[in-house]
């Protein structure tokens, strides 16, 4: 897996108001709030139908992260950074609202538990928050930034 750096002053910090946005679109009330489970999927007609982005999955507050493609395909949404440690691709729901659309994914891993995705894509830009709950404690909270592959 590949590492990617970005300086402080680059993207990171410029997404955070989105990402901090995004959760709020999505009636988010606190970091903490559980994301329901997605019984269903993704019809072939969702706007992120087809779709790719790559870009990095961070820890919050940190400037290096591991190289990421996001996939939606067949209804179903994929982190490709997250495959090394045994997640797999998950049902995903997407709302196209004007020239923003919202997504929620919750994958999960047999060692490492549940990742709920919450994220906007605006054109080819895409912004995730990707919260890891753990038990008893706060969650922890990542970022994901990228760009559609064309």
């Amino acid at each position: 897996m590949s590492t990617l750096n970005i300086r402080q002053d680059a993207l990171v910090l410029r997404r955070r108001p989105l990402l901090l946005g995004a959760l709020a679109a999505l009636g988010a009330t606190s970091i903490g709030a559980a994301a329901p489970a997605f019984a269903q999927t993704s019809s072939p007609g969702s706007p992120l139908e087809g779709r790719r982005f790559e870009g990095v999955f961070l820890e919050r507050g940190k400037t290096r992260g591991d190289a990421d493609t996001l996939t939606f395909k067949d209804g179903r949404f994929r982190s490709s950074a997250c495959d090394r440690y045994g997640y797999g691709d998950a049902p995903y729901r997407a709302t196209a609202a004007g020239d923003t659309v919202t997504f929620e994914a919750e994958t999960e891993s047999p060692k490492y538990g549940k990742l709920i995705w919450r994220g906007t894509v605006r054109g080819d830009k895409l912004d995730a928050t990707v919260l890891a709950p753990r038990e008893g404690k706060a969650p922890v909270e990542n970022w994901v930034v990228a760009g559609a592959v064309k």
